[in-house]
């Protein structure tokens, strides 16, 4: 008896770790201490000094039950882009900017080719983020999991000022909401997703004429990473006032964690278009439309609150970095929550 014949191959662990390194490599800042294969990830803080009070922020999370379409279509390289998208995005969305990430792959058994193609998104969503990928662990689960599938998160890991962070303690009646346009689904809700259609391959590759493409091109469409956009309001001297990261429980949980006592967040539900995936779903699943503000992001990946004299500047500066902006709501004064309208 042997580690291989208990259903964990070495062999397979080293193969996999040459194939991704090619796509590692690019992720790569100044920073980066080291290479890949070492015990652990070093990363050199000497840039935060030049701050008057770095605060570290972190974030960590998954794909979520996402990973079972990328299983049915076996398209594995850009799942990873929606692990990064939903931790350096909680990061931005606080104010800070990404430094490093760190992906965990469990398996049940390891394909060099379809790990080195899960890690192939890791490295585009670091890129996308400019956060150095300097570690992760491929780990099989013979007999915890069928060979066939896999599951994956990870961690990032980042840095603000504190004077710059984005805490929502200034906001007041009157401030403007902006929304940016997300990609579809993101990397949530997808369990509600899964008992709406069929997870098979027939149906994910049929073609729906209102979406312009097959339904798991969709499904599958990779979350927004929003941090270069963030970056590039901050660049062109706007103080974003709160942030949220519309994710899982959408917008009646998510958009109240950016308010502070006093304030409420109107939103009118007509301010933009609302994607035709979004729609589908609705009448597919028979959900009624609160759980769908419940649940998912409905076109809105990530909003932002600052005061009405920026808007002009904020939509420039978003549009420049490559996002679809738009004015979506107001802060009024009222109890703590949100309003649709």
């Amino acid at each position: 008896m042997d580690y291989k014949k208990a259903g964990v191959d070495i062999e397979a662990g080293y193969k996999s770790v040459e194939l991704m390194k090619e796509h590692v490599k690019k992720t790569m800042r100044p920073e980066v201490l080291g290479g890949l294969g070492g015990f652990s990830g070093a990363f050199s803080l000497a840039k935060i000094k030049e701050m008057e009070e770095p605060v570290l922020l972190s974030g960590t999370d998954g794909c979520g039950t996402k990973v079972k379409l990328a299983m049915v279509l076996d398209k594995h390289d850009t799942i990873g882009i929606d692990a990064v998208a939903m931790c350096v995005n909680d990061i931005a969305c606080a104010g800070g900017e990404p430094l490093f990430f760190l992906d965990y792959i469990a398996c049940g058994k390891n394909y060099p080719e379809k790990i080195a193609s899960i890690v192939k998104g890791v490295a585009e969503g670091c890129l996308q983020s400019e956060a150095a990928l300097i570690g992760g662990e491929t780990a099989e689960h013979p007999g915890l999991m069928a060979e066939d599938e896999y599951d994956l998160a990870g961690f990032a890991v980042g840095v603000c000022d504190k004077k710059d962070m984005i805490t929502g303690e200034n906001l007041k009646p009157g401030d403007v909401l902006i929304g940016m346009a997300s990609s579809g689904v993101h990397s949530n809700g997808f369990s509600l997703v899964r008992k709406i259609f069929e997870m098979t391959r027939e149906s994910l590759e049929t073609y729906y004429e209102e979406l312009g493409c097959t339904l798991g091109e969709a499904l599958l469409a990779p979350t927004k990473i929003y941090v270069k956009a963030l970056k590039r309001v901050k660049a062109a001297g706007v103080t974003i006032k709160a942030c949220c990261h519309i994710t899982g429980g959408g917008f009646y949980e998510n958009i109240p964690r950016m308010l502070k006592d006093g304030v409420k967040a109107v939103v009118e539900k007509d301010s933009y278009p609302v994607p035709p995936l979004f729609r589908l779903m609705a009448e597919k699943g028979e959900v009624e439309e609160q759980m769908m503000y419940n649940t998912y992001n409905m076109g809105l990946g990530m909003i932002v609150a600052v005061d009405p004299a920026d808007v002009d500047k904020t939509m420039e500066a978003m549009r420049d970095a490559g996002e679809t902006p738009y004015v979506v709501g107001r802060i009024e004064s009222g109890e703590k929550g949100v309003e649709l309208c």
